[in-house]
């Protein structure tokens, strides 16, 4: 038996400006985008790579959520400690200069950490935190 991951889901605000962000920025592809206004469910992922993606969805769409716990989605994504993902780049400070560059808000410059993971991090527009590694 063989198990992938297909997709990982990250919540968003702004469907333009994670767009903008996953498309322009990092230079995912966009596979499919259904909905209309905030309601929209995006799929991106990196090319080359079909069998990747992320799902960009409005957070708590589920009309079961209860009023109390959209409050706390909503503390945890302004906090940015609701939704994260990580990633890798084969070019780290490549990544980390087009993303700043491109007006990204930088959670931590490239760094060697002592786990021997060399790595940076930035929050997309939704305030996920994004982990970039540098593959080796």
């Amino acid at each position: 038996m063989t198990i992938t991951i297909n997709t990982a889901s990250l919540p968003h605000e702004d469907p333009e400006a994670s767009l903008s962000f996953y498309r322009d920025l990092l230079g995912f592809e966009v596979r499919s985008d259904v909905g209309n206004g905030k309601m929209r469910w995006i799929t991106v992922g990196p090319a080359g790579q079909p069998g990747t993606s992320i799902l960009l969805a409005p957070p708590v769409a589920d009309p079961g959520v209860t009023d109390e716990e959209r409050r706390v989605v909503a503390e945890m994504m302004a906090k940015g400690t609701y939704g994260w993902i990580m990633l890798a780049s084969t070019d780290l400070d490549d990544t980390f200069e087009r993303l700043r560059a491109g007006g990204a808000e930088v959670v931590q410059e490239p760094t060697d950490q002592p786990w021997g993971m060399r790595d940076c991090a930035f929050r997309d527009p939704s305030g996920n935190h994004i982990r970039i590694n540098e593959a080796r």
